[in-house]
């Protein structure tokens, strides 16, 4: 199974989870896709059913907190996104991100705010309520993909979002594969690993490459600037939530009716709707089959957030009848 098409995998350790993959293409290959490795305590996810979160770092970056103060609530950062994401509400929506286990409030208001402002297009476009349900269906695959959460977790498990930020939560990052593969566009660095950091869980090098050419960032020289630099690390999951992966569309046309499905999609039940960027972001693991509790615990973040923006979550909320990509 090469590195492209690898699937969801048991890991042999004890207690631990990982996702598939997922992501943009590799020049010259079928569509790549970044590895969402999430891991925890086994006996916390076993009990809910979920799928384990990701990562561990640090509380602030290098330096101190750069991001402290620099955004006050009802700032015009962004334009929209901050009426419509006010720091009183980010913190409502991430209750407990830096409660532990979560190791110390990595991912702040201020880094999301201006990591945006790199992409003026996001929860800018569209109506009032596509531009509600884009930042609630971003901020929920995101949720998911770095929750700190449980079944029985106080104020419920999906007030836990934003919790990890490397791959293996508590694990020694030294321990970590170094998910490296051959590519004479994005090779490797020495010493470097390509582990999930970051809200998207960005990895392999031609991930880390890709996305830091597209940021104007050398990641594949500096991977550790998306577990240590929170603007930096929100900047490589809205690059991804931006970006088309033909035939893959972007999730944010997706969220705001610039997607018109082919025929081929609507043979393939792919409609617009937060299934879709589940679709898009993790279907061959995830979509057409009964729903796992994967989608589950994304659509429970969905309409969380859905409720606190006062919009509907919409049509097509799962991805179960749909073909991946």
């Amino acid at each position: 199974m090469n590195a492209v098409t690898m699937g969801k995998q048991l890991d042999t350790g004890p207690g631990l989870f990982r996702d598939g993959l997922k992501g943009l293409a590799l020049p010259g290959s079928q569509p790549a896709r970044l590895r969402r490795a999430r891991t925890w305590s086994a006996v916390l996810w076993l009990a809910c059913g979920c799928s384990s979160p990701a990562t561990d770092g640090p509380v602030n970056p290098p330096g101190g907190d750069r991001d402290a103060g620099t955004y006050p609530e009802g700032g015009t950062a962004s334009g929209s996104l901050a009426d419509l994401v006010s720091a009183a509400r980010f913190d409502e929506i991430f209750l407990h991100r830096a409660t532990p286990p979560c190791p110390g409030g990595f991912y702040t208001y201020a880094a999301f705010i201006e990591a945006a402002r790199a992409f003026p297009a996001f929860a800018s476009q569209g109506s009032s309520d596509d531009r509600k349900r884009e930042v609630a269906a971003f901020l929920a695959n995101i949720s998911h993909e770095t929750t700190g959460g449980w079944a029985t977790a106080p104020d419920g498990p999906y007030s836990w979002g934003l919790c990890f930020v490397r791959e293996g939560g508590t694990i020694d990052p030294s321990t970590l594969p170094a998910y490296c593969v051959a590519s004479a566009q994005y090779p490797c660095a020495a010493g470097k690993k390509y582990f999930g950091r970051g809200p998207i869980q960005l990895s392999y090098n031609y991930n880390y490459g890709q996305a830091g050419a597209a940021l104007g960032i050398d990641l594949l020289n500096n991977p550790d600037l998306v577990a240590t630099d929170p603007v930096v690390s929100f900047k490589t999951a809205l690059w991804f939530w931006m970006t088309a992966q033909p035939p893959k569309p972007s999730c944010h046309d997706v969220l705001i009716g610039q997607f018109q499905p082919s025929p081929q999609d609507l043979a393939a039940r792919r409609t617009p709707g937060f299934g879709l960027t589940v679709n898009i972001i993790n279907g061959g693991i995830e979509c057409n089959k009964p729903t796992p509790p994967q989608v589950t615990d994304r659509v429970g973040f969905y309409q969380r957030y859905c409720q606190l923006f006062s919009v509907s979550p919409g049509p097509a909320l799962y991805c179960d009848t749909m073909q991946s990509y």
